[in-house]
């Protein structure tokens, strides 16, 4: 006991401790650092009413809570004073699905915005994605299952298309070639006929080839978390459905004429923690030239 109790041993103790204090409160605070992300996003077919419009992006939330009841989440939001909230999926969690944290938060945002929403695949895996659906529509959360609606403002429209996750359509089946020639179809036979600046909300960033072959001009989605662990000069080491190194993570992207918004989305899911990664809301000003 006496040679356990040496001066050497006991400031070991304590480094040790001190070091893993320190990670705790490290990791801790990197899951709660909400950040906005602001992008600016110019295109000469919006129409000139539509010039300014603002739209905040959440995506990924996972049941989690922000201090006081998701106060600082909602003061960001309001202060951006959108035009409309886009929720780009996986508000739930299958692990610890908890459907009442998703329907106070959208809620209150329909207090802020009208809200545009579509699934992810934590939806669907979670197996109450029909009872968490009645219940944002019984709020009035515009829930968009592979349907297109008009946006209006001064009598000018643009078009939102919202499409379910795509597991929602191949439970199981992976992403070959085939079913994603098949979800390229799905999308377009959306918009067939459809006229006009189109915007997509979609949960997974994976599929941006296929939404660039679909001419679409704007995609919201998230599905990525950022990477979740970004090192310095190297970025994302990992997102679910890219894998190791992935290209879509966060940020702004463009093929030919679509440019896509990756949200990092807010929560976490099997991985509880985020490094250099922190919980952002995406805030897209739109602009004509």
């Amino acid at each position: 006991m006496k040679k356990f109790l040496t001066k050497k041993n006991i400031i070991k103790t304590i480094i040790i401790i001190l070091v893993v204090v320190f990670v705790l409160i490290f990791l801790n605070w990197q899951n709660n650092d909400l950040v906005t992300s602001e992008i600016t996003y110019t295109n000469s077919k919006l129409p000139s009413s539509f010039n300014g419009y603002t739209i905040v992006q959440i995506s990924d939330l996972h049941n989690k809570v922000f201090d006081n009841d998701q106060s600082q989440l909602l003061d960001m939001i309001e202060k951006a004073k959108p035009d409309i909230i886009v929720v780009t999926g996986d508000i739930i969690d299958e692990n610890r699905t908890d459907i009442s944290v998703a329907v106070r938060l959208s809620d209150r945002m329909l207090k802020i915005a009208p809200v545009y929403y579509v699934s992810g695949n934590q939806e669907y895996a979670s197996g109450k994605y029909d009872e968490l659906k009645g219940d944002l529509q019984s709020l009035g959360v515009k829930v968009l299952d592979n349907e297109t609606v008009k946006l209006s403002k001064n009598n000018e429209v643009i078009n939102l298309v919202g499409i379910q996750d795509y597991i929602f359509f191949y439970q199981g089946l992976g992403l070959d070639d085939d079913n994603r020639k098949d979800f390229k179809g799905k999308i377009n036979n959306l918009i067939n006929g459809v006229d006009g600046f189109k915007i997509l909300l979609s949960h997974r960033p994976e599929f941006f080839d296929e939404y660039a072959a679909c001419n679409l001009d704007l995609v919201f989605a998230g599905h990525a978390h950022g990477g979740q662990i970004r090192l310095p000069l190297v970025g994302a080491l990992f997102a679910p459905g890219q894998g190791a190194f992935p290209k879509y993570t966060e940020g702004s992207y463009t093929i030919n004429q679509t440019t896509m918004i990756v949200s990092a989305g807010l929560g976490n899911s099997k991985f509880p923690f985020r490094l250099f990664d922190p919980p952002e809301v995406v805030i897209t000003k739109l602009k004509t030239n």
